[in-house]
Formats: structure tokens, sequence, C-alpha cells
């Protein structure tokens, strides 16, 4: 397949790849399957553990993402080197996973920006981007405040995939 038939990639990363990561993939893939003339893309997500792997997303997002139309299917896997060279984009859910991902990959990467990057009211610099809070050891309330954020993060994404760069903030 030539490079301009090639369908642009979005990498989400979270730790153990059972919250915000496969939250993003599927209200992502549901965004861009709902806008008549987007990309073609391929969305998948990672974690910069192995603790989880092969697992379906924690039950609470699941049902956080059910209650608002999105279905989480993906299974749980970390991320491999070789990502960082095949995905267009790849988008942590906060600076420490962002730190592991410059690890991975020997330094910085223009394609790696945190999700607050996409954020409409972020308009500084991509660094300084808020993170996605991990909602795992909280209440209810911080799966919504995720998917919040996912769900204003999508068009700026989609902008991104559409021009074939990372977003620059």
């Amino acid at each position: 397949m030539s490079a301009a038939h090639k369908p642009a990639s979005v990498l989400f990363v979270c730790m153990g790849n059972i919250c915000r990561s496969p939250a993003a993939e599927g209200v992502f893939r549901h965004y861009v399957s709902a806008q008549s003339d987007a990309p073609q893309c391929h969305i998948d997500s990672a974690g910069t553990t192995d603790y989880h792997t092969d697992h379906r997303a924690d039950a609470r997002m699941r049902r956080a993402a059910a209650n608002r139309g999105y279905e989480l299917d993906s299974r749980a896997r970390q991320v491999r080197p070789e990502d960082l060279e095949e995905f267009d984009l790849i988008v942590p859910m906060d600076r420490d996973n962002l730190r592991y991902l410059h690890e991975l990959g020997a330094g910085e990467s223009a394609k790696i920006r945190l999700l607050g990057a996409f954020l409409p009211e972020h308009t500084g610099d991509p660094q300084q981007a808020p993170e996605v809070p991990d909602p795992y050891y909280g209440g209810e309330q911080g799966f919504e405040t995720a998917l919040d954020m996912i769900e204003r993060a999508c068009p700026g994404l989609l902008q991104a995939c559409c021009k074939g760069a990372p977003h620059d903030g």
C-alpha cells in the first residue's frame, strides 16, 4: 500500500490500557465513524505496563462509556517500540506516560502529544497541556471527567489526522 493510500493512524496510551486509552479509542472511533467526510483511520490503544494484557476495559469505564453510547471492545496490550514508528499520532493521557514513550523512542518525537493538547480550550504550549486524570482509584465521577475530556478532544484529533501531522496545540 502506498503512503498516499495509507489510512491515518492514532494510538492512545495510558498506564494499564484499561481505563483512559481504551475509552479514547472507542470514543474517537465512534466520532470518526459519525463524520461523513472523515478520512479512514486506524485507531488503537496500548498501555505502558503489561499488568492487564488481554483484559477488557475496566467495567466502570465500560459502563460510563455505554451510558453515552460508546462500546469499548478492545483488549489491553503493552505499547511496543515499533508502535512509535507505525503510528502517525501517539496520544498519551498524562505526563508519566508521555515520558515513558519518549524514553521508549530514545527522545522527543513530534508525533507524540498529550490528549489535552487537542482540547479546544487549550491554546498554549502542547507540553503544558492538561492531563486526563486516571479514574482507576477514584469514584464514578473520574470516569465521567475522563470521557468529557476525550469527547472535547475529538474534533482537534480528527483535524490532526486530516492534516497528516500532529496538532501544534
